[in-house]
């Protein structure tokens, strides 16, 4: 059987190192030795790290390391009456040099379990978006019980400590060279058990209910604002904090406006007549009908701009506006006599050459350059 090495050695500290120095050591060298970090070489890595945590095993301990300073290996060898701590021991170190650097350590989780977050999707009007609106809505949702005000226990009497996990919520257990810790399957996390349940709940503490609420809607969410009502979720377990309820906006499409940001658009058709004539016609808002002066010679598409005419957006910010595009609308269902009326126009207005329709023209001559060009 090979000699075991010194543990002061294994270490690197002398044999009348204060535990402080100990523990500070072992922190430095677990960190270097740990499998997890020698990627080139675990096997190696392996064995050394075994060796340091066997090592700090024995020295940690008073009783241990006084065995060891008098025997030597043979007072610490468990073929020879010594006890050395086991793995659950080492699982307890690995925490404290480890917990520090993942978070994890032997902090005890806590046993309270929030209630669940709900979703509530609203449909919403365009009018209703911008304005702002109060709904009530109707949602199935677990509550707690109020028979047992939450306990999950028959009126009158307890929960008791689990028997299992004694009250910690969670247990350990061994998995080779580690030590895992997990919920308690008997309790699941709660710490007690529920002897005699209560006969509403069946001991869950909550039960299923349709609760009516008042949401309130402010003026200016679009499609994809999300409301949080605080606490109108699901109830915890065994009187745990309720989650909240989340309601997701979509605005339905408008007739006549679409958004965009804080801005309206619409399409307004006009006449021949108006367009080349100008005029004023009415136009539509969220706020009721204005007038809209259209000035003589308007081209299709030309936009108008009404200022202030939109949304005040719920995250603040100026009011945006509504724009208005004109498109001019073909006359359609002519009679004879207007068929030869806008004959007449027409003609009338070729014999005045481009001065009457300039795009035509710009156009017309664009593609006459154009095959020019293929054919030169």
């Amino acid at each position: 059987m090979a000699t075991k090495e010194d543990f002061y050695k294994l270490l690197n500290v002398d044999r009348n190192a204060s535990d402080a120095e100990i523990k500070k050591s072992y922190r430095s060298l677990a960190m270097k030795f740990h499998p997890d970090r020698n990627a080139d070489n675990p096997e190696a890595a392996e064995v050394k790290f075994k060796q340091i945590k066997e090592a700090y095993e024995i020295l940690s301990d008073p009783k241990k390391r006084s065995a060891y300073d008098q025997f030597g290996h043979a007072g610490v060898d468990p073929s020879m009456g010594g006890r050395p701590g086991g793995a659950e021991g080492f699982s307890d170190i690995f925490g404290d040099v480890f917990g520090d650097i993942f978070g994890g350590g032997r902090q005890q989780r806590s046993n309270v379990q929030r209630g669940s977050d709900l979703r509530y999707n609203m449909e919403l009007t365009l009018e209703e978006a911008v304005a702002g609106t109060e709904r009530e809505i109707r949602i199935p949702v677990l509550v707690s019980c109020g028979e047992c005000s939450g306990s999950g226990a028959k009126k009158g009497s307890t929960p008791v400590i689990c028997t299992t996990c004694h009250g910690h919520g969670q247990v350990r257990m061994q998995q080779g060279f580690f030590s895992v810790q997990q919920t308690c399957p008997t309790c699941r996390g709660t710490g007690k058990q529920i002897k005699d349940p209560c006969g509403s709940c069946h001991g869950q503490g909550r039960i299923q209910k349709n609760k009516t609420l008042s949401a309130k809607i402010p003026a200016g969410v679009d499609t994809g604002d999300r409301i949080r009502l605080s606490g109108e979720g699901e109830a915890g377990e065994r009187g745990a904090p309720s989650g909240d309820l989340y309601i997701e906006v979509r605005v339905k499409e408008h007739d006549i406006f679409t958004r965009d940001g804080a801005n309206l658009y619409c399409e307004v058709p006009i006449s021949f007549a108006t367009a080349c004539l100008g005029g004023a016609i009415q136009v539509p808002t969220l706020d009721g009908e204005v007038k809209l002066t259209i000035p003589p010679e308007t081209q299709t598409g030309k936009s108008f701009r009404l200022r202030g005419k939109g949304v005040k957006q719920v995250r603040g910010g100026p009011v945006g506006n509504l724009e208005c595009k004109v498109r001019i609308e073909t006359p359609v269902q002519l009679t004879k006599e207007q068929k030869a009326l806008i004959e007449q126009l027409g003609e009338s207005l070729l014999s005045g050459g481009k001065h009457h329709n300039p795009q035509e023209h710009s156009w017309v001559n664009g593609v006459k350059n154009f095959f020019d060009k293929l054919t030169g």
